[in-house]
């Protein structure tokens, strides 16, 4: 399955290879024309029947991690994050380092040794290594060396009432609806960009749409949900099972309302369900692309993701599916000049 492939792959931010390598590969043969920029942005075009509008779809290719920045005397790794990650879900994680993958282990002071303290608050970043089993510094460089990136280890698995397990869903999710549309749709003019470093500062999407100069962009996302019960329903983002959500605003994009509501108004007519994004925090490639050149209008169409930047997102394939046919009802309105 193609999301499992893309989940399991390692493309911490500025470490896409991986990555961009698969997402070529399932591409290749279905675009007009693909090319790879200097910063690693895949930027493919898909000609079809012409349009007085440029239309880019984007999806950033990478995913939360950490780097190794020294190994101690005695083997063990130290690191710093790479993307925000919550310091909470790191102890005892199993990780996985450099282009040979070397199995590791995320470790701490055991409880036992802690004062009661330590007990009421997250272990600092510095107060935790990787372990890979080596017994002293020249043992671990044999196998890892400063500078090598770290993904977590973390198997797609599909559970309970057609939910999915994996990591990275932030944002492999939006790379493979991504890439179906380049496989299936067909006669519509629109570029498919898959963008590097979002996850550090949306570093690859200004280079990419300067290159497109898009008037139209839809961005592709994993997004936050925290849909527990007991809690007001403003306070919830989004809803597992709900359908696509379309963005109101992030801290790097007020999203056209006109742009907006034509999109509800597709998901309405096409009985696809969709809510909104009902949270400012965070942000994506938008708040680079919409701001370029001339500017490009926005919206942003995110899959919900629980535990979203951890080992273990949880989404909804049948979020995901909805998704899919949403954006591809928009693509149809966008032939007929309707965006």
């Amino acid at each position: 399955m193609l999301l499992k492939k893309l989940t399991e792959a390692s493309g911490v931010s500025g470490n896409e290879k991986e990555v961009r390598e698969l997402i070529i590969s399932e591409i290749k043969d279905h675009v007009d024309s693909i090319k790879v920029d200097r910063i690693g942005n895949i930027i493919a075009y898909k000609k079809g029947v012409n349009n007085s509008k440029t239309l880019m779809i984007a999806a950033h290719m990478d995913e939360v991690g950490l780097l190794i920045k020294d190994i101690d005397s005695s083997g063990l790794l130290k690191f710093i994050p790479v993307g925000g990650i919550d310091k909470r879900i790191l102890v005892s994680k199993p990780v996985l380092i450099g282009k040979d993958k070397v199995p590791g282990v995320i470790g701490a002071k055991p409880i036992h040794l802690q004062k009661k303290s330590e007990w009421t608050k997250a272990l600092e970043i510095d107060d935790l290594y990787i372990d890979i089993g080596a017994t002293s510094k020249e043992d671990a460089e044999k196998y890892v060396k400063v500078g090598d990136y770290v993904c977590f280890y973390s198997q797609y698995t599909e559970f309970g009432d057609n939910l999915v397990k994996a990591k990275a869903l932030d944002n492999r999710v939006g790379c493979s609806i991504l890439i179906d549309l380049i496989k299936k749709v067909n006669d519509i003019n629109f570029y498919g960009v898959f963008t590097v470093m979002e996850e550090v500062g949306l570093i690859g999407a200004g280079p990419a749409a300067y290159e497109v100069n898009p008037d139209i962009s839809i961005v592709l996302e994993g997004t936050l949900c925290y849909d527990i019960p007991k809690l007001d329903s403003h306070l919830v983002p989004t809803y597992l099972g709900m359908g696509p959500a379309i963005s109101l605003i992030d801290r790097t994009t007020i999203f056209d309302a006109t742009l907006r509501e034509k999109i509800i108004d597709i998901s309405k007519k096409n009985n696809i369900p969709c809510q909104y994004r009902k949270t400012s925090m965070g942000g994506n490639d938008s708040g680079k692309i919409h701001t370029n050149r001339k500017g490009s209008l926005t919206t942003t169409i995110s899959v919900p993701c629980r535990y979203i930047h951890s080992p273990t997102s949880v989404m909804s394939l049948e979020d995901y599916n909805n998704t899919y046919k949403l954006v591809n009802a928009v693509l149809l309105e966008f032939k007929k000049g309707e965006l």
